[in-house]
C-alpha cells in the first residue's frame, strides 16, 4: 500500500480568482462551472480563499484599455467588479466552452481586457502580472481542448503569468451533439484522464504560487520596463560584434 503523503506546504494565505467565460448568464446550468467546481473545491480544502466570476453577468465593455467608460462606454464593470478580485489573486484561472474547435468569444473578450492592465506595474516596477499562477479549463462536446488551452495559457505568460506544469484540464464528450459534461450519463465527473488533470493543474497552481509568494515574486532585475526605457540594458549587448 502506497504511503499516504501530506502536502508539502499550507496555502491558507493564498487567493485564487476562477473565471468561467461560459455564454450561458445565470442561473443557466454552466457545464464548464461544473469542472471548474471540481478545482475550486480542492483549493478551499486547502484553506484557498477563492472567488467565482461567471463573466457574462458583468456588464464588462469591449476594448483593451483599463477603464472603457473613458472611451466613449457608458458601463463597465471592469474597473470596479472584476478587475480588484484579479489584482488580489494568486492564482488565475480562465474557463470556458468549445465553440468550433476554438474559444468561445466571452474567453476572448477576457483576454483582450487583461491585456488592458498588462502595461501596469506592480511595486517592483514589473509588469502587473508577474508573480500570478494562472491555469485554464475548457470543456465540449468537440475537439480542441489542447487548441484552446493553448491559446488561454500562451496569453495569460505574454502578459506575465507563470504557467505551472500541466496547467490546463478538460473534457469533451462525443464529438457531435452529444451529451455535455454534467448531462446525466455523459460520463464526464467520473473520467478519470480528466480528473487527474484537474487535479494535478490544481496542485500545480497551489505549489508555484506558493513558490512565487514565499520568493516575493519574480526576481525584478532583466524585467523592469521604467529602467529599460531610462538606458540600463541588463548585460544587454546590442552590439555584439564589437566584443
Amino acid at each position: 500500500m502506497t504511503e499516504q503523503r501530506r502536502p508539502p506546504a499550507t496555502y491558507d494565505d493564498l487567493r485564487a480568482v476562477f473565471i468561467n467565460c461560459t455564454l450561458k448568464r445565470s442561473p443557466e446550468v454552466s457545464n464548464t462551472q461544473g469542472l471548474m467546481d471540481r478545482s475550486i473545491a480542492l483549493m478551499r480544502d486547502q484553506g484557498v480563499t477563492v472567488d467565482s466570476i461567471r463573466f457574462i453577468d458583468h456588464d464588462v465593455a469591449t476594448g483593451v484599455y483599463p477603464d472603457m467608460r473613458e472611451h466613449g462606454w457608458a458601463n463597465d464593470a471592469w474597473p470596479d467588479e472584476i478587475w480588484p478580485k484579479i489584482d488580489a489573486a494568486d492564482i488565475l484561472v480562465i474557463g470556458g466552452p468549445l465553440w468550433l474547435g476554438d474559444n468561445a468569444s466571452v474567453t476572448r473578450h477576457l483576454i483582450e481586457r487583461l491585456y488592458a492592465m498588462s502595461g501596469l506595474f506592480n511595486e517592483k516596477g514589473q509588469y502587473v502580472f508577474y508573480g500570478k499562477a494562472g491555469g485554464a479549463v475548457i470543456t465540449g462536446n468537440e475537439d480542441g481542448v489542447k487548441h484552446a488551452a493553448m491559446a488561454i495559457l500562451y496569453s495569460l505568460q505574454h502578459i506575465g503569468f507563470t504557467i505551472p506544469p500541466a496547467a490546463d484540464a478538460g473534457w469533451i464528450g462525443e464529438v457531435g451533439p452529444g451529451p455535455s459534461y454534467l448531462d446525466p450519463g455523459s460520463g464526464g465527473p467520473e473520467n478519470d484522464f480528466t480528473n487527474r488533470n484537474t487535479t494535478f493543474m490544481t496542485w500545480n497552481l497551489l505549489h508555484v504560487a506558493r513558490m512565487l509568494k514565499d520568493a516575493g515574486g519574480i526576481p525584478a532585475y532583466g524585467n523592469q520596463r521604467e529602467a529599460w526605457n531610462e538606458g540600463e540594458r541588463f548585460g544587454f549587448d546590442a552590439n555584439p560584434e564589437y566584443r
